[in-house]
């Protein structure tokens, strides 16, 4: 029986009335994957089916037209926009207008022509983090073919090294200073994501039904919306973000249903563009303020540093890593797991859990030996 394995699926190839036959089994189990050869090889034999003829695999651009960008468009448009505008259409554009990938079909598509696209995207002075952007979603797309029987395997993609990761985080002091310099709504925005490590954009998205007034002890918010099924979560309300946005309900006339950050705009919510006058303004206005008093001016950084501060203090605060990665909404505890930092203290105290012994010993002075 002449089956092999490519990744974690058996393949069959042999020769029948002079033509080769060579199919997926789609199977994982080898007793299986002979069973299923064994069948196909007695219906050729029986007259019962044809030779199969082997579908055309398409090229890269061909599949991103026909298939991958309708289905991420499909996917993305509307739950995670920012997913669907920034990530997916970019990069796809990107690697579709680059021939030497575009025009390969799938199958042939190696490691060595994404690391040529990387190479060719570098000699443009690009970033790594927007080189990896693209390889991301090149992988993506590939992993997405096999899983729909377009491709048998997908190459490795490596991502390039240097990529630059958002590890700016802001003291109290900086905290305190830009949200008394910024007007409203970013004052408002600015200080729900610092106190709940929201995503900017699950912020912006945010609607009155999602809140509740009564669950929890200040109340309580849901996210419907982000970037993977991961996000969708429940977050207690804070103190100050309780006061804001009841503050806020009220104004508006205690509405049922709605966005919280409404604005003019196309989605009809606050979007990042709404928001990047008065960001800038804030910064020009601490400047001059810090100028005055003689003061180290508090340094630009962008509304996402806010999601990243808070997550980086609830990592200092001893917060389990999986507990983190929910509040985070977090795919992959391997993300969460950059915020937590667990101490020498915090380490004997979970040992002393299981062996008493170790918080005892740990108070006596170290003899010499």
């Amino acid at each position: 029986m002449a089956i092999y394995k490519r990744g974690r699926i058996y393949w069959y190839s042999f020769v029948f009335n002079g033509k080769h036959i060579q199919e997926s089994t789609k199977q994982g189990n080898p007793r299986v994957a002979r069973q299923v050869e064994a069948a196909h090889r007695t219906s050729l034999a029986k007259g019962e089916v044809g030779i199969r003829e082997k579908k055309p695999v398409p090229t890269l651009k061909e599949f991103i037209d026909n298939r991958f960008e309708p289905w991420a468009k499909a996917q993305f448009e509307h739950s995670s926009p920012k997913t669907w505008k920034g990530w997916y259409r970019t990069n796809l554009r990107l690697l579709s207008s680059f021939p030497a990938l575009a025009d390969k079909k799938l199958d042939q598509i190696s490691s060595e022509d994404a690391t040529g696209f990387a190479a060719h995207r570098q000699s443009k002075k690009l970033q790594a983090s927007s080189i990896n952007s693209a390889l991301r979603v090149l992988r993506r797309l590939l992993r997405v073919a096999v899983e729909w029987g377009v491709i048998p395997a997908s190459p490795k993609i490596k991502l390039l090294r240097g990529e630059r990761h958002r590890e700016r985080v802001i003291t109290p002091v900086e905290e305190a200073k830009y949200l008394a310099a910024a007007p409203d709504p970013l004052c408002s925005i600015a200080t729900v994501l610092v106190d709940s490590g929201m995503r900017p954009e699950e912020c912006f998205r945010l609607r009155w039904e999602s809140i509740s007034w009564v669950h929890g002890r200040h109340g309580s918010l849901l996210v419907t919306h982000g970037k993977t099924a991961a996000a969708r979560r429940m977050l207690p309300l804070t103190p100050r973000v309780r006061t804001i946005l009841e503050d806020k309900w009220k104004r508006a006339e205690k509405p049922v249903e709605g966005w919280v950050w409404a604005a003019p705009t196309a989605s009809g919510h606050v979007e990042p563009s709404t928001l990047k006058k008065q960001h800038r303004r804030t910064f020009k206005t601490l400047a001059e303020e810090a100028k005055k008093d003689d003061d180290k001016p508090v340094r630009p950084f962008v509304l996402y540093t806010l999601r990243h501060t808070f997550l980086t203090r609830l990592g200092a605060s001893g917060c389990n890593v999986w507990t983190l990665a929910r509040i985070a909404g977090h795919s992959s505890i391997q993300i969460s797991a950059r915020y937590v930092h667990p101490s020498e203290d915090s380490v004997f105290s979970a040992l002393s859990t299981l062996h008493p012994e170790i918080a005892t010993e740990r108070t006596k002075p170290l003899q010499p030996s």
